[in-house]
């Protein structure tokens, strides 16, 4: 009997095992990624000691309105204002838009493309070449209408990894764009802040000089009566004229703070000029929120917008990484090709493909590899900001309180040394008018009432401006909702 091989069986599996070497054989000879690595990882803010500079004390994280705690209508509206007509949040916003359109276009990379296409040409063929007669040496008019189709397989993920580094990207700009409007917030509240100072030590010069004028004309008094000479009214001329010449510096100041807050606000500086003193309050309590340091990272936009760089760049690592494998990309194409309009539409014009492109990067130069190293770079450097961004935002809160209580000390001694010059200062003045005492002892005793004034009133807006910067560096009432997982579980190393 003659022996007849199984080519249905062995055949069969010979041949797919052959395949599967071939396929096994050309990817060990394409390039590849070895040796390349990152051990990077973001910072937990956990492992940060935090427990003595931010203790616990049950508080409240701010509210996006956080700047109405202080009861001023005007400072709300300047808020809202600057939100609608500011160029900083304008150009904020026209990034988000980009990286919104580029999202867009890395989407469409990982769907199928269809197109239809069009085109006429009229040519005259060689005699001598590649064309045969009748057409050798004639003039013809072709035409051809295509509709065409194309999908890469993808089968790496490189499209995909793409798409979602684009969109991590996007939420990175919006997080930015959170971070302009946080900062023009608290900048156009302490300017506000800052003019209402100005006012303040206004009100406290414009006392001066009433207080000046009374020794003014004390002295005159008692130059008629021979206790003081002209040497005393001049000195006291000499500080009445200081005294208004410091009055008139202020006003110049808060009417380049109204020019500062015009500004802030996108408009003219004749805008700042109708702004009305600022009535601002205390505000409220000052107490930490519980578990601050590992809810501060979705709290903080900047933090945000570094932890979604970091997985852009995770993912664009990965991205890189399927580069080294070969690419698969599906095309078809129907239509109608023919000399002359006449032909056209016959069934003969008709013409079709259709067939897989294969890319293998088998010897590159070593562009990929180096290629990778650049995105490893870039993904060690965004962990790094991130971290850094991290240990900024936690110095950032720790310094404020920290200026807050110091502040709420000094304001309490600095009242009673304030009442306590006052008291001196009216002691000093009725003695004087008796004739129990010199106008250095007046003049010492005003200027000690004087600095105790402007301490106390450079202390409560201190406190205040310290207040709104503590707000800001708790987030001024964002959070992060864009993707409660990517918070649960920060991005790890890419490997």
């Amino acid at each position: 009997m003659k022996y007849q091989p199984n080519s249905g069986g062995t055949g069969s599996r010979l041949a797919r095992a052959s395949v599967t070497l071939i396929f096994a054989a050309v990817l060990s000879a394409c390039a590849n990624y070895a040796g390349i690595h990152s051990d990077k990882d973001m910072a937990q803010p956990q492992s940060y000691a935090t427990q003595q500079s931010l203790p616990a004390e049950a508080g409240h994280w701010p509210a996006a309105d956080w700047a109405e705690q202080f009861g001023d209508a005007q400072l709300k509206a300047l808020l809202d204002e600057a939100l609608k007509s500011s160029p900083t949040l304008e150009q904020a916003r026209s990034r988000v838009a980009a990286a919104a359109a580029y999202s867009e276009t890395a989407k469409a990379n990982t769907l199928p493309q269809v197109g239809a296409s069009y085109s006429y040409s009229r040519q005259q063929y060689s005699s001598n070449a590649l064309v045969p007669p009748p057409y050798a040496g004639s003039w013809q008019s072709e035409n051809k209408a295509l509709v065409s189709a194309s999908y890469d397989l993808d089968l790496w993920g490189k499209n995909r990894e793409a798409l979602k580094a684009a969109l991590s990207q996007l939420q990175a700009s919006q997080a930015d764009a959170e971070v302009v409007r946080l900062t023009l917030d608290e900048t156009i509240a302490r300017a506000y802040n800052q003019l209402a100072r100005l006012y303040a030590l206004r009100d406290i010069a414009q006392q001066e000089i009433a207080q000046r004028e009374t020794i003014d004309r004390i002295t005159a008094g008692r130059i008629a009566t021979g206790l003081d000479t002209e040497v005393e009214r001049k000195t006291a001329q000499a500080n009445l004229a200081t005294s208004r010449a410091s009055l008139a510096a202020l006003d110049g100041s808060i009417v380049t703070t109204r020019y500062q807050l015009a500004a802030l606000l996108g408009a003219g500086p004749d805008r700042g000029l109708a702004i009305a003193r600022p009535a601002l309050g205390i505000g409220d309590e000052v107490r930490l929120p519980d578990n601050l340091p590992a809810d501060l990272v979705s709290r903080r936009p900047d933090i945000v917008a570094a932890r979604w760089r970091v997985d852009s760049m995770t993912h664009e690592v990965k991205e890189a990484k399927a580069e080294f494998y070969p690419d698969i990309n599906l095309s078809a194409a129907i239509g109608l090709d023919a000399f002359g309009f006449g032909r056209l539409l016959t069934a003969a014009s008709r013409t079709m493909s259709a067939g897989p492109a294969i890319h293998l990067p088998i010897f590159d130069g070593g562009a990929l590899r180096a290629q990778l190293k650049g995105r490893y770079a870039e993904f060690d450097y965004a962990v790094a900001t991130y971290d850094q961004t991290l240990v900024t935002a936690l110095s950032e809160v720790a310094t404020k309180l920290a200026q807050i209580r110091s502040t709420d000390a000094q304001l309490a001694d600095a009242q009673t040394a304030q009442s306590a010059a006052r008291r001196a200062e009216e002691l000093a003045l009725v003695q004087y008018k008796a004739g129990l005492t010199n106008q250095l002892t007046v003049l010492n005793a005003e200027t000690n009432a004087l600095a105790a004034d402007q301490s106390v009133a450079n202390l409560k807006m201190n406190r205040r401006d310290q207040q709104i910067a503590l707000a800001a560096a708790l987030g001024g009432g964002y959070t992060d909702s864009a993707d409660s997982d990517t918070q649960a579980h920060p991005v790890v190393a890419a490997r």
